[in-house]
């Protein structure tokens, strides 16, 4: 495997969160590379994943870059709502809500349920590319609950939301290397470098 990868996105959170991770494994993670918008229409994670990575593969090839390159789809399912937002996470509310709007939604349609009910899981699914074409997956989960409140500045989407098990903090109370510990992405992310050192 090449020691340095890309990633399909554009999200300065999520690509800072995936640059430190790849870190502890000596990858650097390459600069970022504009790719055309996908329209994430699959059915599971893996599947917008996938889309995204081929995206960013055929411009790679296109400006003659042979790398090896990984996307990831992530969701929060909630068990009082279904499962939702899950694969919706990003589009929760509609594409013009803000981050900051669209966890204000998320505490409306939750502000009847009673703490114990209030269970979540963060999924995150992750699929690499290599320069032969070779495709690697990694899977991660973390299970926890949702605050009743916003709390913490720090991490991005519905991290001031999510309370891991066993934690009295929210993702965004966290340092980095804290949330590195239990996050769903860290884990999706050491499966797939597992896989691709195989």
């Amino acid at each position: 495997m090449s020691e340095r990868i890309f990633v399909a996105s554009t999200n300065d959170g999520k690509r800072a969160e995936f640059a430190a991770l790849l870190a502890e494994h000596g990858i650097e993670l390459g600069p970022s590379v504009p790719y055309p918008d996908v329209e994430e229409d699959a059915d599971d994670y893996l599947g917008n994943a996938a889309l995204k990575a081929a995206a960013l593969r055929e411009e790679l090839l296109r400006r003659g870059i042979a790398a090896t390159l990984f996307a990831d789809d992530s969701g929060l399912e909630i068990d009082a709502l279904d499962g939702a937002p899950g694969i919706r996470s990003a589009r929760y509310g509609g594409l013009e809500l803000s981050w900051s709007q669209r966890r204000a939604q998320l505490l409306a349609a939750l502000s009847a349920v009673p703490a114990e009910r209030r269970t979540a899981r963060f999924c995150c699914a992750l699929l690499a590319i290599d320069e032969g074409g070779r495709r690697f997956e990694g899977f991660g989960t973390t299970r926890g609950s949702i605050a009743f409140a916003e709390r913490g500045t720090a991490g991005f989407g519905y991290d001031p939301l999510f309370l891991p098990e066993g934690e009295t903090r929210t993702f965004a109370e966290m340092s980095a290397a804290e949330k590195a510990r239990s996050s769903h992405r860290a884990r999706a992310l050491r499966a797939l470098v597992a896989a691709m050192r195989g």
